[in-house]
């Protein structure tokens, strides 16, 4: 938004991006990640390389997909002669609604695991608090065949439902990643 404001207000793309530097210092600090990446670009500008190849090579080396994506949109808008201030605009308005999303999808996610992480501990809780409080209440279940049997297939269950859980939380952290 900021190398944004700077080109509406008349700098070049190349300027607009070493002003957006000093706007992110004042706002995060000269010791944030954005403003040393910001400093690379500065550094490269002032050696002639084109802002396309450094925001590109921004791009790889942060291994992100907005990012990267910035630096294609970037590079075509400038190329062919596109409203950079807009463009530029509305891709920061559409990563910044991607990365709302994963946030807000983390934050579910964390909620469902703490949820699995009770459901989890429950029936040992529950086995716990009847045995202390009614002691010889799981006497036919434990101690006959048939109470061997089906208490046998209901350990079975929780165990595939723990494992299921798991399975399903760390596929949707893979996902995420």
């Amino acid at each position: 938004m900021s190398v944004a404001a700077a080109l509406r207000a008349g700098y070049s793309a190349e300027n607009a991006f070493r002003e957006c530097r000093k706007d992110m210092e004042l706002m995060y600090g000269r010791d944030a990640v954005i403003c040393r990446e910001l400093q690379l670009i500065h550094r490269g500008l002032d050696i002639n390389i084109t802002l396309e190849e450094l925001l590109a090579d921004l791009g790889r080396r942060s291994g992100s997909d907005e990012i990267r994506q910035f630096a294609e949109v970037f590079a075509a808008a400038k190329r062919n002669g596109g409203n950079l201030p807009d463009i530029i605009k509305s891709s920061a308005a559409l990563i910044g609604r991607k990365i709302e999303v994963r946030q807000e999808i983390r934050a579910i996610l964390g909620g469902r695991k703490m949820e699995l992480s009770i459901m989890k501990g429950m029936p040992f809780a529950i086995l716990a608090y009847i045995s202390f409080s009614n002691p010889g209440y799981f006497d036919r279940l434990y101690h006959n065949p048939q109470g061997i049997v089906i208490m046998t297939g209901c350990l079975g269950v929780y165990l595939a439902a723990f494992v299921l859980g798991e399975w399903i939380m760390e596929r949707l952290r893979a996902e995420l990643e």
